[in-house]
């Protein structure tokens, strides 16, 4: 019987080895084949250019993940429209190893949960029940959701699961060889790994508590529960260490060390700095030579897992060394310690409170200083002041609802049903911590892996609509589902199998390891809801978070690996099937891999989709030469700065992001050349808009008759003399603004030297801009707006994102002209006669630009189309057809005009991804009609008519069970449209179709009478 199990053992190896490629090999064609092509969107743009140039990116920093992606980008081999495709490649490749890894992490653990169960007389079912656990758990976490939409594009997310994946291995690596010498060599590995991983993201640092666990189990023999708790502690403490006291508080040393050096001894910046990390480095070599002469193992271990630490770590050197030699894409400059210590604190994002805060109906009461502020002066550090924290009047233990930002009161009201008179208690802050927090913004993303989900659509508001909610499928036959969810490539019922597999697993596995399935416990715990609970998100998210919780999701993944030995005894014992560990894979893995492949990959498929490249070339082939780009947000921001960095698209355009123009740094960079862009014609010097300068300049109306130049406010506010600076209430001394009255006289010579107008324009050249500015305040993004705005005299073009929001044009809506992706500011009179002044067009141009320029991403015949496609870019490209086809009608030019719709229908497919969209479309069929081509307002207005009684269709079954639910919205626009559209077609004389809408109408207005109002 020994000799079986010896020659057992060499077998189990290679198949164990051979099996964890095979995962790797599945996963990696898998996320190839389903590779994004190009650039997509959110933050992957920047990561793309900062690893493609060596640049900083946004806090708090990822420089390891820049130099990995700068490796993988050198395979284009000069080709810059290959760079993307290169660096997705590296989540792609990183992903499948993550997947080997857990393959390998769920055989360790399935090989000890079958220590028992099985007699050494069936080592062959044995090994199929544990190999059969590895590739259903392993496989299942390759084709969830979430880790798939990762996987495919340059995020962050696939390398950091791989750290996570990589640590829980070579923990369970050190558990198996714990007693053997050298064993601990694993642990030091470990250390090495989290301060890699520090430089791609943080989240690796939750496995501290559940890697504190194996070791205390594996390492102490007299268990109980009172140490275990205490080890628990410790590993929270362990984790809390590396958070604050490696990370942060080594920089902030740093920092005050060279603030000594420099304000004090009169040294150099960084001298401080350099000594410190000397004095670091020599103390942790000294005490490691220490523990080895006095024998002292559990220092020396202790001692080596640090270096090892702050080894990885060291990789954020990048950051300064990078920042000092000005890269285009410098996020805070952070050159020196006391910049970096803030760009790893995150200080330019708000901190939520997490012990002790205010409800969102606090009204501040007092303000108190912080920790003061510095900054780097020509030879010293300079105070900036100091970091500001409010006292409000009323506040509470553990907050929730303490955002009082923007609508932020507002969802909290609608999301708790709390009237405008009631005042949020305790019972409420910790409602909306069960049912938005917890429930909405993680339970939910947890059975959309393991569950399913009706689309990828935003849900974050309703628990009850169907986008972005999850389903099991099972009973969806019964629920008159619109073809809008059933036909979209993202619908992917998985009917709950695996999660019950998971929880089969997590069930057999507390009761047959518990202390295993403690760890497996912890590590869900701590990716998952404790972070739900230290980030206490404010209330709705630019996008849905589930990213962020990738690490619980991978722990999961693990029950349902171990539910195939779960299956197999059940099967075994009840059955006595002698083949019940092959039955029990083959079963596992059609019920969760298989499946969920098969449901998952339509949704995943993004090798035919372009949308946020050629978005990002739209915006830019919109601009005039040597135009500044005003632009706002993730979705324009970063595939712009991709196309630029990348790609060197119209790098003659300068890009400006007026999120982060607000901040000192961004400015001063705008007044130096930037790849072929000039300097922007920002005159002030940086000692008038540095941080605590000028900050923000309140308005205190002076009465000022008429309008006045921006030159002349502008002058005013940034002045230095005391007559023109008021004293506020909080006894700040400071500019204001006198007056809202803005005026630029425009000087017919600069336009026309300047080539802004065309010659048949220039008749309608106004002698002035006159206009309100649109705020009480001027931050420091709306100051430089003014300055360039005083001294720019029409040499650069000046254009808006369309989707910057009118709130950014600062009142300038009266001037602002479509030209494609942008809005420009030209000097012509307002024409009056415009309700809506966005809809404005400079026809000739935007006729080329739309026609001869634009590229559509492949909307027509993408496989896949994700919601920012869906969502923001597929309306946007709508109302720019509807917009240039209106403008070009207003102007007699009826042939270009249908050109346009034409041109729409061509490259444009059938969405309608919400009811406005279909409204709009309503419009340009009418359109279509008006000028002559029926053929095209006839496919237009049926495509419209399938969608809306689709809907309303399914409105009118869920009305009939719960008319509470109904989208009440979709119900009273749908039925407005179809009004619309009997109107427009009766005057087209489409008797036939007419007819047809006539009659389905008048059944919705008798079912929905009771609800229906008038649409404004």
């Amino acid at each position: 019987m020994k000799k079986l199990l010896h020659h057992s053992t060499m077998p189990y190896n290679k198949i164990n080895n051979l099996l964890g490629w095979l995962c790797f090999t599945i996963a990696a064609i898998t996320y190839t084949l389903t590779l994004e092509q190009s650039v997509s969107f959110w933050d992957c743009g920047e990561f793309i250019s900062c690893a493609y140039r060596l640049q900083v990116s946004h806090q708090p920093g990822y420089p390891l993940f820049a130099m990995i992606g700068k490796v993988f980008s050198l395979l284009s081999f000069g080709d810059r429209t290959k760079v993307a495709y290169f660096t997705n490649l590296c989540s792609a490749i990183a992903s499948a190893a993550t997947v080997m890894f857990l393959f390998w992490t769920i055989t360790a653990l399935a090989k000890k949960l079958t220590a028992k169960t099985y007699t050494d007389a069936m080592p062959r079912q044995r090994l199929i029940s544990i190999m059969g656990a590895g590739l259903v758990g392993a496989l299942a976490f390759a084709f969830s959701d979430t880790f798939w939409f990762s996987a495919v594009e340059t995020i962050v997310f696939a390398l950091s699961a791989l750290c996570i994946a990589l640590v829980f291995w070579a923990i369970l690596k050190w558990d198996a060889h714990a007693d053997e010498a050298g064993a601990d060599r694993w642990l030091v590995f470990i250390a090495y790994v989290m301060g890699l991983s520090i430089g791609i993201h943080l989240l690796n640092l939750l496995t501290i508590p559940a890697l504190t666990m194996v070791y205390y189990f594996r390492r102490y023999k007299n268990v109980t529960f009172k140490k275990a708790f205490v080890v628990f502690l410790l590993g929270v403490t362990l984790l809390a260490f590396v958070q604050y006291g490696i990370i942060q508080y080594t920089v902030k040393f740093a920092g005050w060390f060279d603030f000594f050096f420099v304000n004090s001894l009169g040294l150099g910046f960084n001298s401080g700095a350099i000594v410190f990390f000397i004095i670091l480095i020599s103390a942790i070599v000294w005490g490691i030579l220490y523990s080895i002469k006095h024998k002292k193992y559990f220092v020396h271990l202790a001692l080596m897992c640090l270096s090892f630490l702050y080894l990885g770590y060291s990789c954020f050197m990048y950051v300064p060394i990078r920042a000092t030699a000005n890269p285009t894409l410098n996020n805070t400059h952070p050159d020196n310690a006391f910049t970096l210590a803030s760009y790893l604190n995150r200080d330019q994002y708000s901190p939520s409170p997490l012990l002790y805060g205010p409800y969102f109906d606090g009204k501040p009461i007092d303000q108190k200083n912080g920790a003061a502020r510095y900054r780097k002066g020509e030879t010293k550090y300079e105070k900036t002041g100091y970091k500001q924290r409010l006292v409000y009047d009323h506040n509470t233990f553990f907050p929730r609802m303490f955002s009082d930002d923007g609508d932020d009161p507002q969802f909290y009201r609608q999301w708790m049903q709390m009237d405008e008179g009631h005042t949020p208690n305790f019972i409420d802050n910790m409602g909306f911590m069960f049912s938005w927090q917890i429930y909405q913004m993680y339970a939910r993303y947890f059975l959309w892996n393991f569950v399913g989900r009706y689309n990828d659509m935003d849900g974050q508001q309703s628990m009850t609509s169907l986008d972005g909610n999850w389903t099991s499928g099972i009973l969806d036959g019964g629920k008159h589902l619109p073809k809008s969810v059933t036909e979209s490539p993202s619908y992917a019922p998985l009917y709950g199998l695996p999660l019950i597999i998971g929880l089969l697993g997590m069930y057999y596995h507390f009761k047959r390891r518990r202390r295993d399935a403690l760890v497996i416990a912890l590590l869900w715990f701590f990716t998952g809801i404790a972070i739900v609970l230290y980030v206490n998100q404010p209330s709705i998210q630019p996008r849905e978070r589930d990213y962020s919780y990738v690490g619980s999701f991978y722990a999961f993944a693990i029950w349902i690996g171990l539910g195939v030995v779960a299956i197999s005894e059940m099967l075994q014992q009840r059955f006595k099937l002698k083949q019940a560990s092959v039955l029990a894979m083959a079963l596992c893995l059609l019920c969760a891999p298989v499946l969920m492949a098969a449901k998952e990959w339509r949704g995943h498929d993004r090798s035919t989709k372009l949308t946020a490249h050629d978005m990002a070339y739209n915006y830019l082939i919109s601009c005039p030469p040597n135009a500044i780009l005003f632009n706002y947000g993730d979705n324009d921001t970063y595939s712009l700065w991709y196309a630029q960095e990348v790609e060197n698209i119209r790098p003659d355009v300068r890009l400006v992001n007026l999120s982060l123009f607000t901040s000192d740094w961004l400015i001063k960079q705008m007044q130096h050349k930037v790849n072929e862009s000039a300097p922007l014609p920002i005159t002030m010097p940086f000692d008038k808009y540095k941080e605590g300068v000028r900050d923000v300049i309140y308005y205190n109306d002076e009465h000022i008759p008429g309008h006045v130049e921006v030159k002349e406010v502008f002058d005013f506010i940034t002045s230095d003399d005391p007559s023109t600076h008021v004293e506020y209430q909080s006894g700040m001394v400071s500019n204001y603004l006198p007056t809202k009255n803005f005026k630029i006289t425009v000087k017919p010579d600069d336009v026309i030297k300047n080539k802004v107008l065309t010659a048949g324009q220039t008749k309608n050249m106004a002698d002035s801009l006159t206009w309100q500015y649109n705020s009480n305040l001027i931050i420091k993004n709306n100051l430089a707006m003014l300055d360039i705005l005083a001294h720019n005299n029409w040499k650069r073009p000046i254009c808006f994102t369309v989707t910057a929001g009118t709130r950014n044009m600062i009142g300038l809506d009266d001037y602002m002209y479509r030209e494609g992706f942008t809005y420009r500011l030209l000097p012509l009179k307002p024409d009056t006669s415009l309700q809506d002044q966005s809809a404005k067009v400079n026809t000739a141009v935007m006729f080329d630009n739309v026609m001869n320029k634009f590229r559509f991403g492949n909307f027509k015949h993408a496989r896949f189309l994700d919601e920012q496609s869906v969502t923001m870019f597929y309306p946007a490209l709508t109302t720019t057809f509807l917009t240039l086809a209106d403008g070009l009608i207003a102007e007699g030019k009826t042939d270009k005009a249908r050109k346009v719709l034409n041109r729409f229908d061509e490259v444009m497919p059938n969405l309608n991804p919400f009811v406005d969209v279909a409204n709009r479309k309503s419009h340009m069929a009418e359109m279509a009609y008006h000028v002559g081509d029926v053929k095209l307002g006839n496919k237009l207005t049926g495509d419209i008519y399938d969608y809306l009684t689709d809907e309303l269709n399914h409105n009118a079954s869920v009305y009939d069970d719960s008319p509470g639910r109904v989208d009440l919205r979709m119900v009273n626009f749908g039925v407005y449209i179809l009004q619309n559209m009997v109107r427009y077609t009766k005057a087209a004389h489409q008797d036939a179709l007419t007819a047809k809408m006539e009659k389905q109408l008048k059944i919705y207005e008798r079912k929905f009478a009771a609800v229906l109002q008038p649409v404004e």
